[in-house]
C-alpha cells in the first residue's frame, strides 16, 4: 500500500518543470538558440569567482575528514558566527550563533518551520501570487493553506485585505520579498502595518502569529531599494535563507532557520525546528557548503546582469503591448496573458519556440511568469518572436 498523494506529487512534476522538460527536447529538435526558455528560476550568472575558489580549496584541503564529515545537526559552530556576525554587521539585529540552524536550502528551512507551527486545526497565511510550492510544504506538514487573493492593481502588500483572514488558527503568514513571481519589494511601512495587525490579534487570541520571511532574493533588488530585513521590524518573526541565488549556489543546497532571541518562545521555537528537521530525515547542511559560506558569507551578488535583463525585457514587452509588473527585486517579469486564458497563451507561445510558464499554480489566473535570469543574447533573440506572438491575437 502506498499515500497515493506521495505517488501523485512524485508522478506529477510542476508545470515550470514540465516546461522546462518540453524546452530540454524542443531544443534537441531546431537547436538550443532557437529555443527561447523563460521558464526556470536557475540563476546564471556564474558564482562569485572567489566562492568558486573557496570550493576548490575546501576540496582540497587535507583534513578531509573535516571538510567531507558530519558537522552538528544545527550546523558547524564557526560557520554560525560567521553568519551572526554578517547579519549583525548588515542588520544589527543582535544574531547570536544559536539563533541559526542550517538547512539544505530554503525549502527544508521554511518546512521545518511549518512543521514546527503544525499544531491542530493550525493555519498559514500565504499572500498570492505566491510559489507554488508553499501550498504543497503546507499541507505536508499537517496545516491548512489559507490564501489572500491577489490585488492585480500593484501587487504590493496591503494589511488590510489581509486581516480578514487572520484567525485564532493562524500559526503564521509566509512573506516572501523579493517576491518570487512578481518582483516587488515589500515596503517598511506596509511591514510594519502587517507587524502591528499580527501583534494585536496574537495578543486577542493568546498566541503568538509569526511572520516566516523567506528571503532566498533579499539582496537581488534594483533601483536603490533596499528589502527590510522583518525581524527589525516585528519580533515573532522566522528567517529562512538560502544562498541559491545570491551566490549563485542553487546546486550546493545551503541555507539556514534564522530564529531570533525575541521572537516568542524562541528558544522552544528553536528546538522544534531542529525536531522538525530531525524528524524529516535531516542529519546536518553539506558540510562543505558550509566551510564555504563561512567564508564568503559576507559577499554581495553582482546583479548588474539581471539588471540589465529585466530593463530590456520589460521595456520591449511594454513597448509590444504587454501588460507587465515592474519587477523591483528577484529575476522574474510578471506579464498579463495579452489574449486568452494564461495556459491557452502558453501553449500559443510553444508556436513561437517561447516558453512561459502560466501563474494558476502561484494562485493568479491570467498571469504569466518570465524569468529572467537567462543570457541576455537570448532575450534579445527572443524579443521578435515576442512582438510577432502578441501581434497574432490582434
Amino acid at each position: 500500500m502506498l499515500v497515493n498523494e506521495m505517488v501523485q506529487l512524485g508522478a506529477k512534476r510542476s508545470g515550470i518543470r514540465e516546461l522546462f522538460e518540453y524546452g530540454l527536447k524542443r531544443k534537441a529538435e531546431v537547436g538550443a538558440e532557437n529555443v527561447f526558455d523563460f521558464s526556470i528560476g536557475n540563476p546564471s550568472v556564474p558564482a562569485p569567482e572567489a566562492v568558486r575558489e573557496e570550493i576548490a580549496r575546501q576540496a582540497a584541503r587535507e583534513d578531509s575528514v573535516k571538510v567531507h564529515g558530519y558537522t552538528s545537526a544545527a550546523g558547524a559552530m564557526s560557520v554560525r558566527e560567521a553568519v551572526a556576525k554578517n547579519l549583525n554587521e548588515r542588520f544589527h539585529c543582535g544574531a547570536r550563533a544559536q539563533n541559526l540552524f542550517f538547512t539544505c536550502g530554503a525549502a527544508p528551512a521554511v518546512m521545518s518551520v511549518l512543521k514546527s507551527l503544525s499544531v491542530p486545526d493550525a493555519e498559514i497565511i500565504i499572500l498570492a501570487p505566491y510559489f507554488p510550492e508553499y501550498t504543497t510544504f503546507i499541507r505536508a506538514a499537517g496545516c491548512k493553506p489559507v490564501v489572500v487573493p491577489a490585488n492585480t492593481k500593484d501587487f504590493d502588500l496591503h494589511v488590510d485585505e489581509v486581516e480578514p483572514y487572520v484567525t485564532a488558527h493562524t500559526q503564521a503568514i509566509i512573506i516572501n520579498s523579493p517576491n518570487n513571481p512578481t518582483g516587488i519589494v515589500y515596503h517598511e511601512e506596509a511591514l510594519r502595518a502587517l507587524g502591528d495587525m499580527l501583534r494585536e490579534k496574537g495578543e486577542a487570541f493568546g498566541h503568538p502569529i509569526y511572520i516566516i520571511a523567506d528571503e532566498p532574493y533579499r539582496e537581488l533588488v534594483y533601483d536603490g531599494r533596499v528589502a527590510p530585513f522583518i525581524p527589525n521590524l516585528y519580533e515573532n518573526t522566522i528567517v529562512c535563507y538560502s544562498w541559491s541565488k545570491s551566490l549563485s549556489l542553487p546546486g550546493e543546497r545551503i541555507g539556514y532557520v534564522y530564529v531570533p532571541d525575541q521572537a516568542a518562545d524562541s528558544v522552544d521555537v528553536f528546538y522544534a525546528v531542529a525536531g522538525s528537521a530531525r524528524a524529516m530525515g535531516h542529519v546536518c547542511a553539506p558540510t562543505t557548503a558550509q566551510y564555504v559560506v563561512e567564508k564568503c558569507c559576507g559577499m554581495m551578488p553582482d546583479i548588474a546582469a539581471y539588471d540589465e535583463n529585466r530593463k530590456t525585457l520589460y521595456e520591449a514587452l511594454t513597448s509590444y503591448g504587454y501588460t507587465c509588473v515592474y519587477p523591483q527585486g528577484a529575476f522574474y517579469v510578471l506579464m498579463k496573458a495579452p489574449f486568452g486564458t494564461a495556459l491557452e497563451f502558453s501553449e500559443k507561445a510553444k508556436e513561437y519556440n517561447i516558453l512561459v510558464p502560466p501563474c494558476e499554480p502561484f494562485g493568479c489566473p491570467g498571469y504569466l511568469r518570465l524569468s529572467t535570469c537567462v543570457s541576455h543574447e537570448m532575450i534579445l533573440k527572443s524579443l521578435p518572436a515576442f512582438k510577432a506572438l502578441i501581434e497574432s491575437g490582434k
